[in-house]
């Protein structure tokens, strides 16, 4: 351990002789200098080279990598102000190399990144420390804009185009994007702007969009403020979304949370989102694009989910779900002040399906309603639509739901000539609120049965009697996608 003395003689070697000395006594020369500066205010110098440490990173992944290099390896400054959008993508494309060797991790250290559309590779981590922000350019002529989705044939927020998403990638194997809790910015306001004002000429961009690809992981990051929905899995499979928060103000246009989007097993676990619009939103394509496209999103698990979201739902199935939707598992979820629990949203011209939908384990309290099925949702993509493409909303089930403080338990409606069977609900308790609707059940055109539900369901869903309250049973045997482990994988940080 240096003594007083020999840290006195420590303070006076003038500095390019400090590096001749032995390193372990400037060490804890250092770590005293560290305490007493704190103390006294004095300002530090930067230390020499020899003074080096490092620590590691660790965190769980489906792939653990070979290589790795920090942003800052490739010019990246985090000042909040110098654009990285060049640096962020030449670390992408040099770190490319090493997809056949053990593939690479991008480490993006504390500070605040400026950033435009940047795309991924395969085989490939971007980590960001907890003090990390990757902010979203509000240059909007610099965002690159590419063709509508196949599967839905027209932009969301305009006919055309659509600008191209901050963190992107295409036709990929093995992504992960993960952090320990850091953030990644959209800095939305300027587009909510521009959307309300009608000046936007393409579909605004997404926070984090991975298409054409398999086995992706995002997890352990806080998205804030997304111009639009803030993580698209599309036409992909094999994906796991864990530990994520996101935030927006209730008021923000069409700020989905999660939107798996034809994809094939996907996972999403224990997530947090205060949101504009659906917490997690369904979909599959649009209209005559989507049943053209023809790929369904299906093997989906949802579980641990914690929402708010006053004028949208804790998870939505459509309204885009003309590819079709089936076999959806979603426990243990948790909705506050949000407009209803699960909705179903589909009109005439959709086509598709929804069925094998299982919903166990809800815990809701200030609502609109709780269950909400819509057969007559507007919104197509243009005129073309077919108007005898009627969906298929059959195997709807229900069960172990607390609710308090709803306005109205249920708003079921099918559609005329093709009524929505097989609906199952069962051992559900809603509170009404002081001021609930007359009737608290609203039914047209569906079919099913229900058992130990209060209030007292419409006719179209007679009771089956208390001993059949174990009905609407959710699937026990495990989902592929449950069965994956992540790994333990580690960084090495040199400071």
């Amino acid at each position: 351990m240096l003594k007083r003395k020999d840290f006195v003689k420590v303070m006076i070697i003038p500095p390019q002789k400090i590096q001749f000395m032995e390193i372990e006594l400037v060490k804890e020369a250092v770590k005293l200098v560290v305490v007493i500066l704190a103390v006294v205010g004095i300002e530090c110098r930067k230390l020499p080279r020899i003074l080096e440490e490092s620590f590691e990173v660790e965190y769980s992944a489906i792939s653990c990598r070979g290589h790795s290099a920090s942003i800052e390896e490739f010019g990246g400054v985090g000042d909040g102000e110098t654009l990285n959008t060049k640096a962020f993508q030449e670390a992408v494309n040099q770190l490319s190399q090493y997809a056949a060797d053990g593939g690479a991790q991008l480490y993006v250290p504390a500070g605040k990144w400026l950033t435009g559309s940047f795309n991924l590779t395969s085989h490939f981590t971007l980590y960001l420390h907890k003090d990390a922000v990757l902010l979203a350019s509000q240059d909007i002529d610099s965002w690159p804009v590419v063709d509508p989705l196949p599967s839905y044939g027209h932009g969301r927020d305009a006919p055309g185009g659509r600008y191209i998403s901050l963190v992107f990638g295409t036709n990929l194997t093995d992504v992960v994007i993960t952090g320990d809790n850091g953030t990644i910015d959209g800095q939305g306001e300027l587009w909510w702007q521009q959307f309300h004002k009608k000046k936007l000429k393409y579909t605004r961009p997404y926070l984090i969009e991975i298409m054409h690809s398999d086995t992706i992981q995002i997890s352990n990051l806080t998205l804030v403020n997304s111009p639009s929905w803030n993580v698209h899995p599309v036409y992909s499979s094999n994906i796991i979304l864990q530990g994520i928060t996101i935030i927006a103000p209730i008021t923000s246009p069409n700020t989905d949370g999660i939107n798996p989007d034809s994809c094939t097993n996907t996972r999403i676990e224990d997530i947090y989102i205060v949101s504009g619009d659906d917490c997690v939103a369904v979909k599959s394509g649009w209209d005559e694009y989507g049943i053209s496209y023809g790929m369904p999103t299906k093997q989906l698990l949802i579980r641990r989910l914690t929402c708010i979201s006053p004028y949208s739902a804790a998870i939505a199935l459509g309204s885009e779900m003309s590819g079709g939707i089936q076999n959806v598992r979603a426990q243990d979820i948790v909705a506050i002040n949000t407009e209803s629990g699960v909705r179903i949203k589909t009109a005439v011209g959709r086509g598709g399906f929804v069925k094998d939908i299982y919903v166990k384990g809800m815990t809701l309290h200030t609502m609109k309603w709780v269950f909400w099925i819509t057969g007559n949702y507007g919104s197509h993509a243009d005129n073309h639509y077919d108007p005898n493409a009627l969906p298929v909303i059959q195997g709807i089930n229900y069960r172990d739901v607390v609710a308090e403080n709803v306005s109205m338990a249920a708003r079921l409606e099918g559609i005329s000539g093709d009524p929505f069977t097989g609906i199952c609900i069962s051992n559900v308790t809603i509170g009404m609120a002081k001021k609930a609707k007359k009737y608290p059940w609203t039914c047209t055109d569906i079919e099913g049965i229900t058992s130990g539900v209060v209030p007292t369901p419409c006719a179209s869903l007679p009771d089956q009697g208390p001993e059949k309250i174990e009905m609407c049973d959710f699937p026990t045997e495990n989902m592929e996608i449950e069965n994956v482990e992540l790994q333990r994988c580690s960084y090495q940080i040199r400071y």
